[in-house]
């Protein structure tokens, strides 16, 4: 059986991006498990193994080599001009040049010359500079590939979760749950997981106010009018499902033991839990999508940008799901 042909967006170029990269391009364990083809600059990826004195034996493939599962390297896109580039700064041309990677990674799946997409991060002030008007890589997939119902999920052997909304204020999550938004959100979970663990899993749901809401005392009964009643739409189609919880308790060691993943209803309600217990190993997923999507779950880290400092770990943590996904 052939390698999968995995697409890396090279991620925003004044970031740790291609820094990670260049790790990733040059481990042998990686090459054994797939045929990685970055989609970036060649010059940037060049200069910044110059800046951080790593190996910089890596091929430059031409669009029609995408598909030879023999070839590693760099699809050149060309969109980032180095005289324009300072790392460590994101500004409009790094957000353009970003929002280029992304967008050609995912025709080249919809085409079926890659199985799969793993980005690196992006700036999100960047891509907003740049004139794009998604606020980030999952909505940009969703809208790229027309998917209506998605949601961004983390996945590690430590903590899994699915957020039921992301990017935006505390102030509009209220506004923004649904009973059907929520109990996509457990559908999608459930049959991520369901894929991966080769069985049912055990999926708990989180309320949105604390302690759950103590029964209308807390909140506007978010819980009551929307979480319960998703939760027991859910439960008609035999899903094993726990909540809602109340959040300050549904992530303790003792409860992880028994859960195979959380739904959380607002951001940092599931990044929070993830990153403290499984910050290099998590990998960002997006659900629903009709092509297979990871990422890297940290930012562009601008502060240690082309200094050789980076952690390539969830690059490859990413690249390794990816491919489990494709199978």
């Amino acid at each position: 059986m052939s390698k999968p042909r995995i697409a890396i967006t090279m991620g925003d170029p004044a970031g740790i991006g291609p820094e990670i990269c260049l790790d990733l391009l040059n481990d042998p364990d990686i090459s054994d498990l797939c045929s990685p083809i970055l989609f970036g600059d060649f010059s940037v990826l060049r200069s910044c193994a110059e800046k951080t004195n790593k190996s910089f034996e890596i091929t430059e493939i031409s669009e029609n080599q995408i598909e030879d599962t023999s070839k590693n390297g760099i699809f050149d896109l060309g969109l980032m001009n180095l005289d324009e580039l300072n790392p460590g700064t994101a500004d409009a041309n790094t957000g353009r040049a970003t929002y280029g990677y992304v967008t050609s990674a995912i025709d080249a799946c919809l085409r079926n010359k890659v199985e799969a997409v793993v980005t690196c991060p992006a700036n999100k002030e960047a891509l907003q500079a740049g004139g794009v008007s998604q606020p980030g890589h999952t909505e940009i997939f969703a809208e790229h590939t027309g998917t209506e119902k998605f949601c961004m999920a983390f996945f590690s052997d430590e903590i899994s979760c699915s957020l039921v909304t992301v990017h935006c204020g505390y102030s509009e999550v209220p506004s923004l749950l649904s009973v059907d938004r929520i109990y996509d959100v457990i559908s999608l979970t459930r049959q991520a997981h369901q894929k991966l663990l080769g069985r049912e899993p055990s999926l708990a749901i989180c309320g949105l106010n604390p302690h759950g809401g103590e029964n209308g005392l807390f909140g506007n009964q978010e819980e009551e009018k929307l979480i319960i009643p998703a939760i027991e739409k859910a439960r008609i189609e035999g899903m094993e499902l726990l909540g809602p919880l109340p959040p300050d308790t549904a992530f303790t060691a003792s409860m992880r033991k028994s859960i195979d993943a959380y739904v959380c209803m607002y951001h940092d309600q599931g990044l929070i839990p993830v990153k403290a217990l499984a910050f290099e190993e998590a990998v960002n997923v997006t659900l629903g999508l009709p092509i297979i999507r990871t990422s890297v779950d940290h930012g562009t880290a601008l502060d240690i940008a082309w200094q050789g400092k980076a952690d390539p770990s969830s690059l490859k943590s990413a690249v390794r799901l990816a491919v489990r996904m494709c199978c």
